[in-house]
Formats: structure tokens, C-alpha cells, sequence
């Protein structure tokens, strides 16, 4: 066999797309030159002929003609007699070129051959790989759902490159079926046992950005840049703009017109809450705003702290915390302060009480309701009645008003 079809022997590279040309031929010249060392000693005399198109490999060699009984060195130079037998118009001097038959290099050489190319293919791969994503960090992809595990999804590229999902850097109401198509962003590339792990995020605050970015012309164009964005996947995102064109209003171009703009972004975030807010250097506007939606009275800020005391209206105070705590958790990230909120009153002899509703997360609704019922709707009107006389009034068990009193009375003396 005077030549070798790479298609046909090594079926597997016989498409890869991903890898250009050259590099592909560099990578079978230098598998075949490491052959010929190995038989011969030295490569110096050979060239190795990839044919791109084809697949084909053609490795000839050549050396100098020299009279019968001069040969020095057999891999440069050949006997006249033996010359002319190839073709017999050859003369001492001349070089003779000839192709090697790779079944000279035997059965087992081949094979060697072919699994060092496989290794290389695969390494070139990995190393292209890495470099697509590394490149892409940041950016929005889609890709389509290939198998759905218990804590991680399995994701394919258009060119068939595996993604991997976490449960973790899921939206916590996201549910995906096989084959659907997901966006997400590209958060990082890991190696695991020298292999390349792409992993995307739904949950990275990059993510909301980058669709933002989609939705909204004038990021993209960079009239309105975000400056900050935290989030609690799923619930609650706050981002903080400003616009470098005084006529562009930064909060209105990203919400556009009767919220057209923000309303798909919410979409694909599971109805995930947006505020969008103008960024600004003043410290106590930024809390202002970073609480939304609730309206403040006055606070106090110690910079060097880090800390801010925030008052506001007894009715404000649990929009200012939000549901779980998740508005001043995030209006503490957007600020880098600690901040306390208390209750504000014209009355500095008023006694402090707190709502019933913002005891939602450890009194069930229902008991709650049950309490409102008999008048009760802050924790002091419940602690001021005994236990007898919520048992007598309520139609709520011994153990539960008892739980009742003791969670307002633990909320009552931290404060």
C-alpha cells in the first residue's frame, strides 16, 4: 500500500469541523515524522504529503545515488544497482525520490499511529474548547436541554459541545424539559481530570445584565451604563443605572413604555421583581432608593461603619424588609451598608410594636387571619390578652397560641 486514506483509516477525524486544516495536517506530519524516527532513526530524508482534501497521506523519500559499495549512511544515500532498478535512466548523483509503503511500518506501528493521533485530535479539541468559552465569559448562550439530572442539567451547543447547568445557578422555579432551549450565561471553564467544564449560570448577576443589554438599546450602545446589579434569583433583583445623556431618562429607557421593556426580562426570570434605579454618589439617596418601594423619614449614616439607621412609618417597615428579608438584604449589597430599619413615631412615648404580617415567614397566614379576627393585628394587642383569653376568643389550640406569644415575645426583646 503505497499511500494511506485518512478518511477511510481514521474515520473518526474524517469531519472535524472544529479544527482548520493546518492544523489538523501539522498534527498527522508530526505523528507520522515520530513513526519514522522510530524505523529509520531520523526523518531528515522524508516529507510527509497530506492531501487536505482527499484525506490522503503519501510519505516519500529521498536520497543521493552513489556508486555500488560508496553507501555511508543507507538513510541518505542509495546504491546505483539498486537505483536502477526502480527506474533504470537513474545515473550516480541524481536523487531518488520513493514513496514508503506503509505496510513497511507493520501492523502494530500503524496502530500506535492512529491512537497518538486520536490523543492529539482530542487534546486540540479540548485546548479549541476552552478557548470558545474562556473567550465567551459573561455572554448569553443558548443551548438545548439534553438530559435533566437530579443536580445539574446536561446542555448541547449547536456544534454538539456538552454544558453543564447546576442546580445551583438555576432559577429556583425553573423546570426544563429534554430538548428545550435555555438561555443562560456563561459563568466559568474548569478542568476536571483534563477535561474542559463549561459551566452556565441563571442565577449570576451578569445574567440579568446581559439581557438588559438585549432589551434595552441605549446599554448596548453605551448611553446607559449599569453600574451595579444584586439579586435574589427568583425573587428580587435591584439594578442601579445612569445615563451619560443628560436627556435620557436611564430608569425609564430600561422599563420603556408601560414596562414593554422589563416585562420580557421578568418573563425569563420566573416573575422575578426588577428595580431599577438611578445611581448617584449621595449615600443617603442611594438608601433611599435602594429600598424601594418603601418611603423614609430620616436615617442616620456612619461611613466609617458602614452602617446606616433607617426610620420609617410603622406601615412601611416590612416593605422596607421585604418578604424573607430579601429587600434590605439586597438594598444592603447595592449600598455596602449595614442597614437597620426602626419604626418612626410622632409620639416618642408610643410604645414600639410590630404588624402581624411581617411574622408571615414564622405564623402561618391562616392563624394570623384567625388573630385579626378578634382585633389583633400587632404583636403587642396579641401579647396584652392571656393565654386563656386568646383560647376563649380564637378557636386556635393551647400549643399554638402558646408558639404565638412566644415568637412575638423573642421578636419583642431583641428589639
Amino acid at each position: 500500500m503505497a499511500s494511506i486514506n485518512l478518511i477511510e483509516a481514521f474515520q473518526e477525524f474524517k469531519d472535524e469541523e472544529n479544527i482548520d486544516r493546518p492544523t489538523l495536517m501539522k498534527v498527522v506530519e508530526d505523528v507520522f515524522k515520530t513513526l519514522l524516527r522510530k524505523k529509520y532513526g531520523s526523518d531528515e530524508n522524508f516529507d510527509v504529503i497530506v492531501n487536505a482534501e482527499k484525506g490522503d497521506l503519501e510519505i516519500l523519500r529521498h536520497r543521493i545515488i552513489v556508486e555500488d559499495g560508496d553507501v555511508m549512511d543507507p538513510n541518505e544515500e542509495v546504491a546505483y544497482s539498486e537505483a536502477v532498478k526502480i527506474e533504470p535512466d537513474f545515473e550516480v548523483g541524481e536523487e531518488l525520490f520513493e514513496e514508503v509503503d506503509m505496510l513497511d511500518f507493520g501492523r502494530r506501528a500503524i496502530l500506535a499511529a492512529k491512537q497518538t493521533l486520536a490523543s492529539r485530535i482530542g487534546d486540540l479539541k479540548k485546548n479549541l474548547l476552552v478557548k470558545k468559552y474562556a473567550d465567551r465569559v459573561g455572554e448569553i448562550i443558548s443551548a438545548e436541554v439534553y438530559q435533566v439530572w437530579k443536580k445539574e442539567i446536561l446542555l448541547l451547543d449547536e456544534e454538539g459541545n456538552e454544558l453543564l447547568l447546576p442546580r445551583s445557578e438555576q432559577i429556583p422555579q425553573d423546570f426544563f424539559k429534554k430538548g428545550e432551549p435555555i438561555r443562560s450565561v456563561v459563568k466559568k471553564v474548569e478542568l476536571k481530570n483534563n477535561n474542559p467544564v463549561i459551566i452556565l449560570s441563571r442565577t449570576h448577576p451578569s445574567f440579568l445584565g446581559k439581557l438588559l443589554e438585549i432589551e434595552v438599546p441605549e446599554i448596548f450602545d453605551g448611553l446607559i451604563t449599569i453600574k451595579k446589579i444584586v439579586r435574589e434569583p427568583g425573587e428580587r433583583a435591584k439594578v442601579a443605572v445612569e445615563s451619560f445623556d443628560d436627556r435620557i431618562d436611564p430608569v425609564g429607557a430600561c422599563v420603556g413604555m408601560k414596562g414593554s421593556r422589563i416585562h420580557g426580562i421578568v418573563r425569563e426570570l420566573k416573575n422575578e421583581n426588577i428595580d431599577v434605579i438611578n445611581w448617584t454618589s449621595n449615600i443617603q439617596l442611594m438608601v433611599q432608593r435602594s429600598l424601594t418601594p418603601a418611603k423614609i423619614t430620616r436615617m442616620t449614616i456612619d461611613t466609617e461603619r458602614k452602617h446606616a439607621d433607617v426610620f420609617l412609618p410603622p406601615e412601611q417597615v416590612s416593605l422596607a424588609i421585604g418578604k424573607r428579608g430579601v429587600n434590605i438584604k439586597l438594598a444592603c449589597e447595592l449600598t455596602g451598608l449595614d442597614i437597620d430599619v426602626f419604626r418612626d413615631s410622632d409620639d416618642d412615648g408610643e410604645e414600639f410594636d410590630i404588624d402581624l404580617e411581617e411574622f408571615v415567614d414564622e405564623i402561618e397566614p391562616w392563624i394570623i387571619d384567625e388573630l385579626k379576627k378578634i382585633g389583633c393585628d400587632t404583636g403587642r394587642s396579641v401579647l396584652q390578652l392571656s393565654a386563656q383569653e386568646l383560647e376563649r376568643r380564637t378557636d386556635l389550640e393551647k400549643e399554638t397560641i402558646a408558639d404565638v406569644r412566644r415568637i412575638l415575645q423573642e421578636e419583642f426583646e431583641r428589639e
